[in-house]
């Protein structure tokens, strides 16, 4: 019989969770807390063991986190991880509970890709060879604004962000090296009048400069 942890290595080690999901902004697949879930129940019940989810809210400084556990046990033994999710002060178009049942979701997820040893790298779709074979030649270079370009760009994304703060979806924030790209990408240069934030403004969108928000790092083992 195995003891919980050779249990635990054997689940990390033999899970297959597909991600079934895609993120049409960030053109990206991605798998769900319950992509998760349902490839690792015929691992648990190959090993009698479960997984148990459970959250609480709690305040950290002036803000309140989703505290998300993710125990598997055997019935005698239990492996505990935690995550965190912070609720954002409002979402446009959602309720209280609906933002709180989001940070929930997000914090189990996140919890669950602890436990298993789940890299939730994003993916591009593997299916388009054409794009991986243009990936593979071409190189990007980072550019970094100086002297006027600089202090435009940071002036429209002050605008942008603030436009455009209920737009941003759950879990990214907004980039300004995104945005600095986005600006390239329909100006083929950088700006170097402040008239040009209007026609900035004008022309990108919020789902050109998000990106994922950090995960907290705050977890721990028990047994």
């Amino acid at each position: 019989m195995k003891n919980l942890h050779e249990k635990l290595q054997h689940i990390q080690a033999s899970l297959k969770a597909p991600k079934g999901q895609r993120n049409k902004f960030g053109n990206y697949n991605y798998r769900s807390l319950e992509d998760i879930i349902e490839a690792a129940k015929p691992l648990l019940a190959e090993l009698g063991a479960y997984i148990l989810l459970s959250d609480q809210i709690v305040q950290i400084g002036e803000r309140y986190y989703v505290q998300a556990r993710a125990v598997l046990s055997d019935g005698v033994n239990e492996i505990v991880v935690t995550a965190y999710a912070r609720e954002p002060l409002s979402r446009k178009g959602m309720d209280e509970s609906q933002i709180t049942g989001a940070a929930s979701s997000y914090a189990r997820k996140y919890a669950m890709n602890g436990l298993l040893a789940i890299d939730d790298t994003r993916d591009a779709d593997a299916t388009n060879k054409h794009e991986e074979k243009e990936d593979k030649k071409s190189t990007s270079t980072k550019v970094t604004p100086q002297g006027k370009a600089k202090e435009i760009i940071e002036q429209a994304f002050f605008s942008f962000t603030t436009e455009h703060k209920d737009e941003c979806l759950e879990h990214f924030v907004y980039s300004k090296e995104k945005f600095t790209e986005a600006i390239i990408k329909h100006f083929k240069a950088l700006p170097t009048r402040k008239d040009s934030i209007k026609k900035i403004l004008e022309t990108i969108k919020p789902e050109e400069v998000m990106v994922d928000a950090p995960q907290p790092k705050e977890s721990k083992n028990e047994v």
